[in-house]
């Protein structure tokens, strides 16, 4: 699992798929980070998205590293909480958050962790590398 947590850690930014009435929605996202074995993300509990975790709580995030040609993809079933500190975590790894909530307190930010799944690390000249966790 190091090789995915560098890899996210090393592009940050990619895209979220979700569902919708039984649909695929894709839309850009960021990762914010690993602790203890859970990938940790936020959003706003007044957006549309928020409402689709909350019906069916199944995700795929993949983003790329055009330099190397390969691109990640984790999936799974996710995990809102209500902890403050994650929340505090989120702001020092991104500060742009803090400017939009405020504070951790703040009642439309939301937290949600990926902790059981699958992720696999591919690329247009290298093998495939498949893992669980």
């Amino acid at each position: 699992m190091e090789e995915v947590i560098k890899f996210l850690n090393q592009n940050r930014l990619g895209y979220l798929a979700t569902v919708d009435n039984g649909k695929p929605r894709v839309r850009p996202w960021g990762f914010m980070f690993e602790e203890n074995g859970k990938f940790w993300f936020c959003t706003n509990n007044t957006k549309s998205v928020y409402k689709q975790l909350m019906e069916v709580p199944y995700i795929e995030f993949s983003c790329s590293n055009p330099e190397f040609n390969t691109w990640l993809r984790i999936s799974g079933k996710i995990t809102f909480a209500r902890d403050k500190g994650i929340k505090e975590k989120i702001f020092q790894a991104n500060p742009m958050l803090k400017n939009m909530y405020q504070s951790a307190d703040n009642p439309i930010f939301e937290v949600f962790y990926l902790e059981h799944g699958s992720a696999s690390i591919a690329g247009f000249t290298a093998p495939e590398q498949k893992f669980q966790f």
